[in-house]
């Protein structure tokens, strides 16, 4: 392997002598197993990613990536680099952490937005605690009126919420998708059906967010359509809109509803995205942790 000049330090053994950034380069890429995705996600052009990718290669001395024209696929070699590699960036992060504990108290402040007992955000907290026990976590609990949780105004760090959103200046990292389906009450006539179509739910009245609200968020909790309804602005207000004037609600399958309540799938509803989302260019070791804490977390 050819020495370099790493411009982050990291760990002796193997890789002692590869650049930090073209660890994570490689990371990406293993993760979405396609060149162009990767470079969205990490903000660049292809070209100059697959020369840091073929520099590597060179550089190990065997092929990561099978390549193909839909995308790549790990090679033994990539598949026990990819272990290294995000054991070594963990590492890394964790050493800037420290120090910066040392220097300090230090906090991160996240989002979220909807169900706080979803089994994704357990799993996340306690691998999070685990890895980072001298952070300080604040949460920050929001209703649906601002998807981003706050984001925009400087209010958190990172959030967990769901997508379509306006994604303008912020990074995206898909965690899982969710089915969804309208929440009826339990005595109407159609929470009987196995499954419905948006088009059969077009007599009905919907909640609608207030005005201001993300125009995407809005279209997508309406099914694409604009709709007459009552104002809400939290889940609960969402299930006694419900309850109490027969309005209909969208709502990810599989969440808790009330005994008078209930939820049947739609066919035609494009699933619900978990998602995490930061500022773009925000390199803070904690949040950077963050998300791939989180990727795993919800990867169950």
């Amino acid at each position: 392997m050819s020495k370099t000049h790493p411009t982050e330090p990291i760990p002796g053994g193997y890789l002692c002598s590869v650049e930090l950034r073209t660890l994570r380069y490689f990371v990406a890429v293993a993760e979405e197993l396609h060149f162009g995705r990767a470079a969205t996600r990490l903000h660049m052009s292809q070209p100059p990613l697959s020369r840091a990718i073929q520099q590597l290669e060179a550089e190990v001395g065997a092929l990561l990536f099978a390549r193909s024209p839909t995308g790549v696929t790990l090679t033994a070699v990539g598949s026990v680099l990819l272990d290294e590699a995000r054991s070594l960036l963990d590492h890394a992060d964790r050493v800037r952490v420290r120090v910066g504990a040392a220097a300090g108290a230090s906090t991160l402040t996240v989002g979220i937005l909807g169900d706080g007992t979803d089994p994704g955000v357990s799993r996340l907290a306690a691998a999070y605690r685990r890895t980072h026990p001298g952070v300080d976590i604040r949460i920050r609990d929001t209703d649906l009126t601002d998807p981003t949780c706050g984001l925009r105004a400087g209010l958190v760090d990172v959030a967990l919420t769901r997508a379509p959103f306006d994604e303008t200046a912020l990074t995206v990292r898909a965690l899982r998708d969710d089915p969804v389906g309208v929440v009826l009450r339990a005595d109407d006539p159609l929470a009987r059906r196995d499954r419905l179509r948006l088009a059969e739910l077009g007599d009905r009245r919907w909640f609608q967010f207030p005005q201001g609200t993300d125009p995407l968020w809005q279209s997508y909790w309406n099914g694409g359509t604009p709709r007459e309804g009552p104002v809400v602005r939290g889940v609960q207000e969402c299930l006694h809109a419900v309850l109490w004037n027969g309005t209909v609600g969208l709502a990810p399958l599989g969440h808790d509803l009330p005994a008078e309540l209930t939820v049947v799938p739609l066919a035609d509803m494009a699933p619900s995205r978990v998602v995490a989302v930061w500022n773009e260019g925000d390199t803070n070791p904690l949040i950077r942790s963050f998300i791939g804490i989180a990727t795993a977390a919800y990867r169950h």
